[in-house]
């Protein structure tokens, strides 16, 4: 079918660049080695942090939902898609998150536009550190509001956007908890210190904290002991919780104006019950286990002090997603096809998702991996590099 021949040429540019990549379909369950092409593996790609998405609890509180309650729900929430277990989920989750209430979504990302398109009019401005994740980005470009752009974790870039807008009648300063592609957190006492001083209203996306940083995975909030001056806390139900989805944790207020406004909440079926049950054990098991974030930062310190020994660059990174910073778009992937020969699997990361000049390897270690298997991936690491002249 012709009309497409505008699009085709751009891939066509990037297969000249070298920076087309097809999809790569897991052949097994997520782990710590997965199989790919026919090949056993050692996952360094995955937001499975803690290992949940194959935990024995999560997975029988799934298959007991199913034969309970089918596989999905039918409607919307607001109509006839709204089971008991999707209020329970939440109550449960805002006491987690230490809020009076909380809402889940059908992914982080349309949470973020979920609540950044509705809560926001011409009158408002919302604030947002450069370097926010995709979904914050568009949520803005839905608004009416205008916007300022901070230098990324710069805090007179910050409080000067701040005094700049003042006239406006909310001021709303988004950033995210940990930035997916450095790694490194956010300095959340200062913005709070700041949003307080200029009566601003604050908010976290903590897609990457959740289950990793604070009391059992609670976030970036509780880690600074912030809790009660944040007012919306937003996070995933994909990554260290393992299942699918994301909420918003913040004041009963803004969840009803959410169940109400909330354009992805309103128009979006509700969450299957094996979902669901799946994502309130996995609180429990947050609750129960905290070892499993505890083996996560050992893990992370080991896989971290070995590329740093190394000498491959890390950037910031202060967290488990740790990038191995190559700057080279083509290399970065050549770099990435390598170590899957070596027997590792750790996906290059390039332009438009980080800008030009800033590809990595962007590695995430999990509370599954073993010693072992780290010392293997770092290995394997230390080969491609040196084959490529990294180090």
């Amino acid at each position: 079918m012709k009309g497409f021949d505008y699009l085709q040429e751009q891939l066509d540019q990037m297969k000249d660049e070298g920076t087309f990549r097809e999809l790569i379909p897991l052949e097994s369950a997520q782990g710590s080695r997965v199989q790919i092409k026919g090949k056993e593996v050692i996952q360094l790609s995955s937001n499975n942090y803690l290992g949940l998405t194959s935990h024995p609890k999560l997975k029988l509180a799934a298959e007991q939902a199913i034969k309970e309650f089918g596989v999905g729900t039918g409607s919307v929430r607001t109509i006839a898609g709204t089971l008991k277990m999707h209020e329970e989920f939440e109550q449960k989750l805002a006491k987690f998150k230490h809020t009076e209430a909380a809402l889940v979504f059908q992914s982080g990302f349309t949470t973020n536009q979920g609540v950044l398109s509705s809560i926001l009019t011409d009158q408002d401005v919302v604030i947002s550190d450069e370097l926010n994740h995709a979904s914050i980005i568009d949520g803005i470009r839905l608004t009416k509001a205008a916007r300022k752009v901070y230098k990324h974790v710069n805090m007179e870039s910050l409080e000067q956007a701040l005094k700049e807008t003042q006239n406006y009648r909310k001021r709303i300063v988004v950033t995210d908890g940990v930035f997916s592609m450095d790694g490194n957190i956010a300095p959340l006492p200062d913005i709070v210190m700041l949003s307080e001083k200029y009566d601003a209203l604050i908010m976290v996306d903590d897609a990457h904290a959740s289950g990793v940083l604070g009391n059992n995975g609670r976030g970036t909030v509780n880690h600074f002991g912030l809790d009660g001056r944040v007012h919306i806390q937003v996070g995933t139900l994909s990554k260290a919780v393992g299942v699918l989805g994301g909420y918003v944790a913040s004041t009963q207020t803004l969840k009803d104006y959410l169940i109400h406004k909330g354009r992805p909440f309103l128009f979006s079926t509700s969450h299957p019950p094996a979902v669901t049950a799946a994502c309130e054990a996995a609180v429990d098991v947050l609750l129960e286990e905290p070892s499993l974030i505890e083996t996560l930062w050992e893990n992370t310190k080991f896989f971290k002090d070995g590329l740093t020994k190394m000498g491959f660059d890390t950037g910031i990174s202060e967290t488990p997603i740790t990038p191995i910073l190559i700057g080279d778009d083509a290399k970065t992937l050549q770099f990435s096809d390598l170590l899957f020969d070596y027997g590792v699997f750790a996906q290059g990361i390039v332009f438009p998702t980080v800008p030009k000049g800033k590809a990595r390897i962007r590695t995430i270690v999990t509370a599954e991996h073993t010693k072992e298997e780290l010392a293997e991936a770092l290995n394997a690491i230390e080969r491609a590099g040196k084959e490529l002249n990294i180090i």
